[in-house]
C-alpha cells in the first residue's frame, strides 16, 4: 500500500510518522522518571546547644541541603550533645545527627536502645578537648581542679563523657574530687568570666567561637593534656580507643595560646542516621555534606576539614548503605 501512494503522499506519511515518534517521545521522557529517584519528605536534624559547632553546623547545611535537595524539608532541633543526639536517633526522635566517635561506642557498649540501628554516613572534622582557666589560675595541669568548680558540659553531652573520664585518668573522681557544674559552651565562659566557675571543659572543632569569644574579653589559659593521659584513656576499654594524641594549633585561639600549641586529646565527629534510612536521602546528604565543605567551612571552621579520603572510615559504626552508594560514585 505504501508503494502504491504518490511521493508526494509519502513524504508527508514519513513527516507524520517522525512527529508522531517525536510526540511520544516527550511523553515518555515527561511521564517515565528517568535516573535516581528525588528524595522527598521531611527530616529531622538533631544538632547541639545554642553557640557551639554542632549547631552552627548544622544551620549552615541545612541551606546547603535546601539547594541539592529541595523536595526535603529539614528541621534543626537544639540538643546536649552527641549522647542525647544519638539516643534521639536511634529511637527514631532524630534522622540525622551528629556525634562522636568515642560517645557512639559507649552508646553501642551499653547496649543502649535502639543502637543496633544506627549507621554512619560521613567522617567529618575532629573535636579537639579544650579545658579553660583564667590566665592567673593557678590550675597547670588536670590534676589541679581538685576542690575547684569545673564545669563538665551538660549530662547528654560529649563533653560529660569526656570530662568525666579525662578527670578519672588524671586520678580525679567527678563526683568527690571537684565540684562538677552542668552546663553548656552557652553558659560556661560567662560563668568563668564572673567568677561562678574556676575552670570548663569544651570539646569541639577549633576554634569554637564562644572560646574565641571568651579570649577576646578575657584573659585565659588553656590547660594541656599530653600524651601519658591520652595513655591512661586507652586503658579505660574499647569505646576510649577513639582518643588520640594532638595539638592544638598556636593560632587557634591567639590571645589565649602566647603563640604556642597545646598538647590535648581528639575525636573524630560522624555524621550519623540509621539502617532505615532511604538510601537516597542518605546518598543526597552524603553528597551534599561533601560538596559543601569550603562553602560552611567559610563559617564554621572545622567543616574544611572534612575530606572525601577519610570520610567513608566511620568506625564504629557500619557505613549506611546509601552513604556507601556516593562513595562508590566518586571513586578514582
Amino acid at each position: 500500500m505504501f508503494a502504491s501512494l504518490s511521493r508526494a503522499a509519502r513524504r508527508r506519511l514519513l513527516a507524520l510518522s517522525a512527529a508522531l515518534l517525536a510526540v511520544c517521545a516527550v511523553l515518555v521522557w515527561w511521564l517515565v522518571p528517568f535516573g535516581p529517584p528525588v528524595p522527598s519528605g521531611s527530616v529531622t536534624f538533631s544538632t547541639g546547644v545554642p553557640t557551639g559547632v554542632y549547631q552552627k553546623y548544622g544551620g549552615l547545611l541545612k541551606q546547603a541541603l535546601a539547594e541539592d535537595l529541595p523536595e526535603v524539608s529539614i528541621e534543626l532541633t537544639d540538643s546536649e550533645g552527641s549522647q542525647q543526639n544519638l539516643a534521639r536517633v536511634a529511637t527514631g526522635e532524630a534522622d540525622f545527627t551528629v556525634a562522636t566517635a568515642d560517645a557512639v561506642a559507649q552508646y553501642q557498649r551499653e547496649r543502649k536502645p535502639g543502637f543496633e540501628r544506627l549507621r554512619g554516613c560521613a567522617r567529618l572534622y575532629d573535636d579537639y578537648v579544650q579545658l579553660v582557666v583564667r590566665k592567673d589560675s593557678k590550675v597547670r595541669t588536670v590534676r589541679d581542679l581538685r576542690g575547684l568548680r569545673v564545669g563538665v558540659g551538660q549530662d547528654g553531652s560529649g563533653v560529660r563523657l569526656i570530662a568525666d573520664r579525662v578527670l578519672a585518668a588524671a586520678g580525679l573522681t567527678p563526683v568527690r574530687d571537684v565540684e562538677a557544674i552542668s552546663a553548656g559552651i552557652n553558659t560556661m565562659p560567662g560563668h568563668l568570666e564572673s567568677g561562678d566557675l574556676d575552670a570548663f571543659f569544651w570539646s569541639g572543632g577549633l576554634p569554637t567561637q564562644a572560646v574565641q569569644d571568651l579570649s577576646e574579653r578575657l584573659e585565659i589559659r588553656l590547660i594541656p593534656m599530653d600524651a601519658t593521659l591520652v595513655d591512661r584513656l586507652h586503658d579505660v576499654g574499647d569505646s576510649t580507643r577513639h582518643y588520640r594524641s594532638a595539638l592544638i594549633p598556636a593560632d587557634a585561639y591567639t590571645k589565649a595560646q602566647d603563640g604556642r600549641p597545646v598538647e590535648t586529646l581528639a575525636v573524630a565527629n560522624l555524621l550519623v542516621t540509621t539502617a532505615e534510612a532511604d538510601p537516597d536521602l542518605v546518598e543526597g546528604f552524603t553528597r551534599t555534606v561533601i560538596r559543601s565543605r569550603d562553602v560552611i567551612g567559610g563559617q564554621v571552621h572545622p567543616a574544611q576539614l572534612v575530606d572525601l579520603r577519610t570520610a567513608v572510615y566511620t568506625e564504629p559504626l557500619p557505613l549506611h548503605e546509601g552513604a556507601r552508594r556516593y562513595y562508590r560514585s566518586v571513586k578514582p
